[in-house]
């Protein structure tokens, strides 16, 4: 089987289906591309993953020669050593292209990971059909939209619905955060990239800094995902007392938390799986808004809402995400203005909740019968 994962969250995907497929099938060889933890489960890998892993229009113009190398080559290899299938995982603007040359030479496509075609762009959906015969879809609503445009698709559920517990232990989040005391807790996530911290940090901090006035118990947790951000966060909350900045562990503060307010992304859904009233907030530049409202199809962009189909956790965006705004819904999620949520997060998870991978394993080996 040829398979390409582009990133970390890519690698760990495709470990856990190399695991679910060789558990039926243990003389399955791999070949692609791929990480340290498809690796370790015997996959043969012809590049550096770490080459697929650019992110923003500069970063991707400036090694864009060196990716269509890659590229051109690694479609040779599979032409020349067809697999019985190809699986692309997510990083569609580079899968996407293999998997149209590859079904063109007759050898079946996969994609396990839809792009958010039913989100904006949506006529890329036709990009996907012409390029797999098979999409492997982490939510719902995926499948829905698939089958509106007649295309084979299968809802295998989240992996991270798979890999967190329907009950949070919150004492052993405490524990694991080597936090004794227990005060009313606002966990803070500004986001993980340094442009999107910049932004959204001083706005967080505005934010917090009336919810203490307001609370003076009130303590806030903010995970870093590296040195760099650590270094932001601290220097933007500076002037908020009872802030702790803690490495990584983003679960584990969420857990640990009565509430969490947070950027916009998967962290949205992280937060449902830990069944927290949450805020969810997000500010981009002008000019990418005013495209953004051109393009986006759908009225609601966090995960949460979306599978709920309804507006159970309140969305500020650009104007909207002000500091007075942000505590006033801040000051709700921590008191009773969510009480429902909880339970209804619970039962979206159980929902999403399908064991991904042995859905995606059985899928894709149902498609070579």
């Amino acid at each position: 089987m040829g398979m390409i994962a582009g990133e970390a969250s890519g690698d760990l995907l495709g470990a856990d289906l190399m695991a679910s497929l060789q558990a039926q099938h243990p003389d399955i060889q791999f070949y692609g591309i791929g990480g340290p933890r498809m690796q370790a489960l015997g996959f043969e890998s012809l590049f550096d993953m770490e080459e697929l892993s650019v992110m923003g229009l500069v970063e991707v113009l400036k090694h864009l020669p060196r990716l269509l190398h890659i590229r051109k080559h690694i479609v040779r290899h599979f032409i020349d050593n067809p697999p019985d299938v190809f699986i692309g995982i997510d990083a569609p603007d580079f899968n996407l292209g293999v998997e149209k040359r590859l079904k063109d030479k007759g050898i079946k496509t996969v994609h396990y990971v839809s792009p958010s075609v039913w989100a904006w762009r949506e006529k890329r959906v036709f990009k996907v059909k012409a390029a797999t015969d098979l999409v492997l879809a982490l939510l719902p609503f995926e499948k829905a939209f698939y089958d509106r445009y007649q295309h084979p698709c299968v809802f295998v559920g989240h992996p991270l619905a798979d890999r967190m517990p329907l009950d949070v232990d919150v004492p052993a989040a405490w524990q694991a955060l080597g936090l004794a005391e227990q005060h009313p807790t606002l966990a803070i996530l500004p986001g993980s990239r340094g442009g999107e911290v910049a932004r959204m940090a001083p706005l967080f901090k505005e934010a917090a800094l009336k919810l203490k006035a307001d609370n003076p118990a009130l303590r806030f947790l903010v995970p870093a995902a590296n040195a760099k951000r650590r270094e932001q966060i601290e220097a933007a909350f500076r002037d908020v007392a009872d802030v702790t900045v803690v490495d990584g562990k983003g679960r584990d503060v969420m857990a640990a938390s009565d509430a969490v307010l947070l950027a916009s992304g998967t962290a949205t859904l992280e937060a449902m799986l830990a069944k927290k009233p949450m805020v969810v907030a997000y500010q981009v530049h002008p000019f990418t808004y005013w495209l953004a409202k051109k393009l986006v199809r759908v009225n609601r962009f966090s995960l949460p809402n979306l599978l709920a189909d309804a507006d159970w956790v309140p969305e500020l965006i650009q104007e909207d995400a002000s500091p007075d705004a942000i505590f006033a819904a801040v000051k709700g999620a921590l008191g009773e203005a969510q009480q429902d949520n909880p339970a209804r997060f619970r039962a979206l998870h159980e929902r999403i909740r399908q064991n991904a991978s042995e859905q995606a394993a059985k899928a894709v080996l149902e498609l070579l019968c």
